[in-house]
Formats: structure tokens, C-alpha cells, sequence
């Protein structure tokens, strides 16, 4: 991530995790880092680690599971949010 960037923290996280999931380097179904490890990982705050994992799920690119932590979305669920924004 790029401090010097005007594009805050976490929308950088968010993009390079979307960019990710896009290309396959991230499997459907594959759990994700939970908040604290990826915070840690790319050296930011939990917080801005969490809003990151928020707008993806949003995005329906992530789901979450209480207690078990975020998963890729299947391309499929994926697929109908996007169809839902249309």
C-alpha cells in the first residue's frame, strides 16, 4: 500500500483484494486472513482492515460468517449482486 497516495488505506486494501478475487489468486469459498492477520500483513490499523472487508462485502465479492471470518464470494453470488445494482 502506498501512504503517499491521496486514495485512503483502505480503499487501496479493498482494490488490491478485489483485483485478487477478480483474477482467481483468490478461489471461491477460500477464507480470507481474519481482520488482525491481515492488518498485520500489509501494516495497517484493524480498523482500516475491516472497513476494507466491509466494502467488499458490500460489493457481495466477500461474505462473512460469525466467528469464522470472511470467504470469496462464488461468482455466482457475485455475479447477482452486480446484477442488482444495474
Amino acid at each position: 500500500l502506498d501512504r503517499r497516495s491521496q486514495m485512503p488505506l483502505h480503499r487501496q486494501l479493498r482494490r488490491r483484494l478485489a483485483l485478487a478475487i477478480e483474477t482467481g489468486e483468490l478461489a471461491p469459498g477460500e477464507l480470507l486472513p481474519s481482520v488482525r492477520q491481515l492488518a498485520a500483513r500489509v501494516g495497517v490499523n484493524r480498523l482500516t482492515a475491516l472497513k476494507a472487508l466491509q466494502a467488499l462485502r458490500r460489493a457481495g465479492l466477500v461474505h462473512n460468517r460469525r466467528g469464522r471470518g470472511y470467504y470469496v464470494a462464488d461468482r455466482s453470488a457475485r455475479d447477482d449482486v452486480g446484477e442488482e445494482d444495474r
